[in-house]
């Protein structure tokens, strides 16, 4: 019998395996950041150990870090420490350390792809569930627990219980204005935030083989999103393509040899999945979310479902997300005026996720009552969005080009939305709170997000292309 891509990876990194029980797995590549390595340090300096393998760790600041005046001292105290903890460790212990004020600092999930780190067929690591975005590359990448990175920064190694498999096949064209994120959005939205739980997740298909690598790096990033592990993608010649002559990739001497190597790597014709899941490309419209879990998404021209659409089960749940949001079951949601709009975070802030949105904005104006935030993924991404002229571009259409951090994805630094206000947001989760206390999240993709920006409400992109 055939093997998936998944299994062919995972077997070749078992170092031991536990009869009737998790492997013992090797980890190739381990990315750390300032918000969930510092108790991991600390707990190897209690115990009197050191790093096993500090050659295979990458860290960079980014989760706390400001996205303006990153040459001041960071104001939030706890976000300091936390960020100058991470400088003392990454020095005590002889990390390879991406810190503020470095060429190459950036999202964690965003550097190592761009730097050429993220390598197919690797096994990845990373104290942060976004990891799973890794997978577009070929690779078993997953976030982990602070205790957890503790044990990869000892041993190299994981203790892991091999999940069960799942393929999602999104197969055919992809609607205009219709992009990566509303393919993600639309299969959350259909199997649920909890419906690929114990899974991971192989995309395949002819949409899925279509897209960029930026593409399919926002797929599996959130892939999270609906319960899974992670996710992945086969890698093919897009891949090969974005990886060449980056920094870290493998040089003209390996580079053959490793082709080689990585064109093995995909899912065998008779290869068996747990579960299988079948998606028609043109079924797919623009998404958004309304509720408080990124599986409550609808297509942009849809209606928020009635209370009489929804599972006795889930109704409780389903009408306090609604009160949380100030929205009403059966209404639409085009149409719905937004006070802010962020285009960021690790899954959408890479330099094709900026032009699509300036190709977008130029020559049109934000709305007068609307905030707009543009957070470069990484220092790399900012440098080539000034030499492309697309700062200029948000400039005039009235877009604020901040500095590189994970910025409004999340409330841990000081881009919060205030209490109340409405934000579209090209991040992952619109969990209540999730953009600072009270605010109110949208989930949509950059052109979502940008047409939102200029009429100053939820907008269904196709009437502007």
């Amino acid at each position: 019998m055939g093997k998936t891509l998944f299994e062919k990876i995972w077997e070749k990194h078992i170092v031991r395996q536990i009869d009737g029980g998790p492997a013992v797995l090797y980890i190739d590549k381990h990315f750390i950041h300032e918000v969930t390595s510092p108790q991991a340090f600390k707990g190897l300096e209690q115990r009197g150990m050191k790093v096993f393998r500090p050659q295979h760790i990458v860290a960079t600041a980014d989760h706390n870090v400001p996205t303006l005046n990153q040459h001041l001292p960071i104001k939030d105290e706890l976000s300091r420490l936390q960020v100058q903890q991470l400088i003392e460790n990454c020095k005590k212990n002889d990390i390879e350390l991406y810190g503020l004020g470095h060429p190459f600092q950036g999202i964690v999930h965003v550097i190592g792809p761009e730097l050429g780190i993220t390598q197919p067929g690797m096994t990845i690591v990373c104290g942060d569930s976004h990891t799973s975005t890794h997978g577009a590359f070929g690779a078993i990448a997953f976030g982990i627990g602070t205790s957890e990175v503790e044990m990869v920064m000892a041993t190299q190694c994981l203790m892991q219980s091999r999940p069960k498999l799942m393929r999602i096949n999104v197969e055919g064209e992809l609607n205009k204005g219709v992009v990566s994120k509303d393919i993600i959005l639309y299969i959350i939205s259909l199997i649920s935030a909890s419906g690929a739980t114990g899974y991971f997740v192989e995309y395949a298909g002819s949409a899925i083989r279509s897209l960029s690598m930026e593409g399919r790096m926002t797929i599996c990033n959130m892939s999270i999103e609906m319960g899974a592990r992670g996710g992945m993608i086969a890698p093919d010649d897009i891949t090969f393509d974005y990886m060449k002559g980056r920094l870290f990739a493998p040089g003209a001497g390996q580079w053959e040899r490793k082709i080689a190597a990585w064109k093995e790597l995909y899912s065998d014709t008779d290869a068996v999945f747990d579960k299988e899941i079948n998606i028609k490309a043109e079924d797919i419209e623009p998404m958004i979310t309304y509720g408080t879990n990124p599986g409550m998404g609808i297509g942009v021209t849809r209606h928020i479902p009635g209370e009489n659409e929804i599972n006795e089960k889930e109704k409780p749940s389903f009408l306090k997300s609604l009160h949380y949001m100030g929205l009403q079951p059966g209404s639409n949601i085009k149409g719905k005026k937004v006070d802010y709009v962020f285009i960021g975070s690790c899954t959408n802030s890479r330099i094709e996720d900026l032009r699509m949105v300036a190709s977008f904005v130029k020559g049109k104006k934000k709305a007068d009552d609307v905030e707009v935030w543009i957070v470069p993924g990484s220092k790399q991404v900012e440098k080539q969005a000034k030499e492309e002229g697309i700062d200029k571009v948000f400039e005039e259409a009235g877009f604020q080009l901040r500095q590189p951090g994970c910025s409004a994805c999340l409330g841990m630094n000081e881009d919060k939305i205030p209490a109340g206000k409405y934000c579209i947001s090209t991040s992952n989760r619109n969990f209540e709170g999730r953009q600072g206390p009270n605010a109110r999240t949208f989930l949509a993709s950059p052109l979502t997000a940008a047409a939102a920006a200029i009429t100053g409400e939820v907008t269904d992109v196709r009437e502007l292309l």
